[in-house]
């Protein structure tokens, strides 16, 4: 396996415990990827981890879903609202509303690490990974990218190099990937992508730990961090084969 990003001070990566789209709680009407989810996060001195969809005029919104129904009282894509569309849209169990990737840099404004998902459709388009970096260029907080999408990660490394980034993987055998052509799926799982992706750290599901290819990164030097924890047991795990974790449901 080659492995070719220079390797370069990561720590601050790892330092704390990341909360998975913030440090949410619906039964407290603190929703996932929501400025009272982050505001939580930062108070208790957790790392970020957030997502990254489109809207329909081409901005980078922080939400996780392809469609708002699960957690909103609209309908349909995100990629079908425009910006002020979605500012309109509220969230079921509290009042915040959808933010920009801007708004949400502005929020956190350095004081918490930030390890923001591109979400993909695996389409080639790479428009939201252009307008993240073009918004995050002016940022001087800690933060980096990624995204399970191969192309999508090639397509932050290609015109920004220095941007710290990452491959969010698992074994690939999960029946959500069937829609993707075989032979992408065998290179996802044998990370043979990477000599056009050269992230600089991997996001690996806990669960399929232990596993050869992200044994021999980690031994290389390059962090590696975890998805999704949901306890202490689970936690004890992980941190036999990660560098840290992203968590969610309890308070690591």
């Amino acid at each position: 396996m080659r492995f070719s990003p220079q390797l370069r001070d990561l720590n601050w990566l790892v330092d704390n415990p990341i909360a998975h789209r913030g440090f949410h709680d619906n039964r407290r009407g603190i929703i996932e990827n929501t400025e009272s989810a982050f505001a939580n996060a930062m108070v208790h001195g957790y790392a970020i981890e957030c997502d990254l969809q489109l809207s329909a005029d081409g901005e980078a919104m922080v939400f996780h879903d392809d469609t708002l129904e699960r957690l909103t009282n609209a309908k349909g894509p995100v990629n079908a609202y425009s910006v002020r569309e979605l500012k309109r849209v509220k969230f079921s169990g509290c009042a915040d509303r959808m933010q920009t990737l801007a708004e949400m840099l502005e929020q956190v404004d350095g004081r918490a690490t930030l390890v923001m998902e591109l979400k993909s459709h695996w389409d080639d388009d790479f428009t939201l990974a252009k307008r993240a970096l073009q918004i995050l260029g002016a940022y001087e907080g800690p933060f980096c990218l990624m995204s399970f999408d191969p192309h999508v990660v090639q397509a932050v490394c290609e015109p920004s190099p220095h941007t710290v980034r990452g491959i969010t993987a698992d074994r690939t055998v999960d029946p959500w990937y069937n829609f993707l052509p075989l032979a992408l799926r065998v290179e996802m799982r044998n990370f043979a992508h990477l000599g056009t992706t050269k992230p600089h750290f991997v996001s690996y599901l806990w669960s399929d730990l232990p596993y050869e290819p992200i044994t021999e990164i980690r031994r290389a030097g390059h962090p590696v961090i975890t998805w999704t924890l949901h306890s202490e047991v689970e936690s004890s795990h992980a941190f036999r084969y990660c560098d840290q974790v992203t968590f969610e449901g309890y308070a690591p």
